[in-house]
């Protein structure tokens, strides 16, 4: 019987590339599928779900959950940046620095309110954590940097019109008003309806604008 040629040196290579990216692309569809899990749960009101709860709605078993993720932060912090990347979409601000005031603080009132009704979760995961977990804490000080470079460039006319000290002031009074802080506390704590919250938040710009009449 004559030997059996051996494999070809690129027969081998090939299948073991196929064979690598088979086991990269399953790696990657399971990593995906706890993320998508552990978001829902959060979406859900569930925000400290158990790993057997969070295996469970991924379809996976409990033991192997934490084979796609350095431990339970990074797993945590995949959740909320997956929640916040389907969010990006909402931090467009229709309106433009040039446009009424009026119309500048009712667009991004609306915007606010819109953004922090869809990334609830996510928030409320971040603040909870970020004192423990040094990335979400870097992901919270960076989102909150984006928001008030956006009122820092809407209400730009106003700012600059002030002296330093006084635009930096009111600066920071909007940042605080336009919080998902304050939404949560007009929303949950004193239990304002959508457009009496609205108009609450109209008026506190309006008036630290100078202008409590904006007619928005």
């Amino acid at each position: 019987m004559a030997p059996t040629a051996e494999p070809r040196l690129e027969q081998w290579d090939e299948e073991a590339g196929l064979d690598t990216d088979g086991r990269r692309q399953r790696r990657q569809r399971n990593r995906d599928a706890v993320v998508d899990a552990l978001a829902a749960l959060y979406r859900q009101g569930n925000l400290r779900p158990s790993s057997a709860e969070i295996a469970e709605r991924a379809g996976l078993s409990p033991r192997s959950l934490f084979r796609y993720f350095d431990d339970v932060d990074d797993l945590c912090r995949a959740a909320v940046d997956r929640l916040q990347e389907q969010a990006r979409p909402l931090l467009v601000i229709g309106a433009a620095r040039d446009d009424a005031l009026a119309r500048r603080i009712g667009t991004v009132v609306d915007q606010r309110i819109r953004l922090f009704r869809e990334v609830e979760a996510a928030a409320t995961v971040s603040r909870i954590n970020a004192p423990f977990h040094p990335a979400l804490a870097r992901g919270l000080r960076r989102s909150r940097a984006l928001l008030r470079a956006q009122l820092r460039h809407l209400f730009g006319p106003e700012l600059e019109a002030m002296d330093d000290e006084a635009a930096a002031d009111v600066l920071s009074s909007l940042d605080v008003v336009l919080s998902f802080e304050s939404f949560e506390l007009l929303r949950r704590d004193q239990a304002l309806s959508v457009p009496r919250l609205r108009r609450v938040l109209i008026v506190s710009i309006a008036t630290l604008l100078g202008r409590p009449d904006p007619g928005a």
